[in-house]
């Protein structure tokens, strides 16, 4: 099972490997470059971060880094390699498609996926809602977003699938929001061995004050006051003996 699964991979994705791993300072390079019969895909990664891929549909490389940390650049010439490697990969395509078309395809259901937030959810301030699945195959997912039942596209993205241990993928989508309080978001997925569509659902509610300290004022106070109590009884009692 595990071997027709690494034949049916090799259908999809033609070249995965690190390209440079060092035990001094724990980095992993990462590139990655594979096909289908309707997508592409070409990517350098570093430590599970994506850091370059290709964009074939606008025909341009992207660079997705944040701003602020130090880029790690491509040269020239980057893009028209990756479009080189996919001409290869769909040649290669063909060739297993042929050799494996007697057996049935393989699918890996998803998990079920969860949503959560990159920051502490407030309301009224700019934050993010990421949608993650797990254990699927073949890749993609395709992920969805709506906010009070009505579909949201912009300020969402999704990452390329990366592989898991098991020959499964995992994969994530992003949805950037200004939330109000009440407001229902839901992310939801689908895949080929899915049956029906999967959704989950995330509501902004109000941010609870916490009552740990307020609690453990009042015990405290309770606390030195029947101390307080204590001492008086044993004092007027010491003084009838006396």
């Amino acid at each position: 099972m595990k071997m027709m699964k690494m034949m049916k991979m090799m259908v999809v994705l033609v070249l995965s490997g690190v390209l440079w791993v060092s035990a001094d300072v724990l980095h992993e390079d990462i590139y990655l470059s594979g096909c289908s019969d309707s997508d592409g895909e070409d990517m350098y990664g570093l430590d599970g971060e994506e850091v370059w891929y290709a964009d074939f549909k606008h025909k341009k490389g992207v660079d997705p880094q944040p701003s602020f940390t130090d880029h790690i650049t491509y040269g020239e010439g980057t893009y028209e390699q990756a479009v080189a490697s996919q001409e290869i990969c769909k040649q290669s395509l063909k060739v297993l498609s042929e050799a494996l078309k007697e057996f049935p395809p393989e699918k890996d259901a998803p998990s079920s996926h969860m949503i959560y937030t990159r920051d502490h959810m407030d309301p009224g301030q700019k934050n993010s809602l990421i949608c993650h699945v797990t254990g699927f195959y073949p890749a993609p997912v395709r992920f969805s977003w709506t906010k009070n039942e009505e579909n949201v596209t912009e300020g969402s993205s999704s990452n390329v699938p990366f592989f898991n241990k098991d020959g499964t993928f995992n994969q994530f989508s992003t949805l950037e929001v200004t939330p109000q309080l009440g407001d229902i978001y839901g992310c939801t997925v689908t895949h080929l061995a899915l049956d029906q569509p999967q959704t989950k659902f995330y509501e902004v509610e109000q941010t609870q004050p916490s009552i740990g300290p307020a609690v453990f004022c009042g015990v405290g106070l309770t606390v030195g006051l029947l101390g307080v109590a204590a001492g008086t009884f044993f004092l007027i009692k010491g003084n009838e003996c006396s």
